[in-house]
């Protein structure tokens, strides 16, 4: 068996106030291959339109894996993951089941607010 490595990062898109924001539970998990890992962020504001899940290998860029909302849950079997919100714990997990070596990665959980404020356009080009 070999030991997986994960690290969770959070990021936030610009628009949000600064009530909103999205903290790791974990910075680092480490997990066994074969066995199943919940990576999981905390999250504050009443304004979230969305929860975003990326993953970064070594030398690479993000790459997106899921998004959900606090009242649909996310998916992608192929690559063995569940994404979920938990509201009332102000939680969202992502569950990769079935850990394998290749698996080990940056994970990004991201917190997209609903844009308030001043609907109009902010610039606009005379030209």
């Amino acid at each position: 068996m070999m030991l997986l490595w994960v690290l969770v990062i959070f990021t936030q898109f610009e628009g949000g106030s600064a009530a909103d924001g999205i903290q790791p539970l974990f910075l680092e998990q480490h997990v066994l291959e074969g066995a199943d890992v919940s990576l999981s962020c905390n999250y504050s504001g009443a304004n979230v339109r969305g929860f975003q899940w990326y993953r970064q290998y070594l030398g690479s860029g993000p790459e997106f894996l899921l998004f959900l909302t606090e009242s649909s849950n996310g998916s992608d079997p192929a690559r063995r993951l569940t994404a979920e919100a938990k509201k009332h714990l102000s939680r969202v997990d992502l569950e990769i089941s079935s850990a394998a070596v290749s698996d080990s990665a940056l994970y990004y959980c991201a917190l997209e607010p609903t844009v308030t404020g001043n609907p109009y356009t902010l610039y606009r080009n005379l030209n």
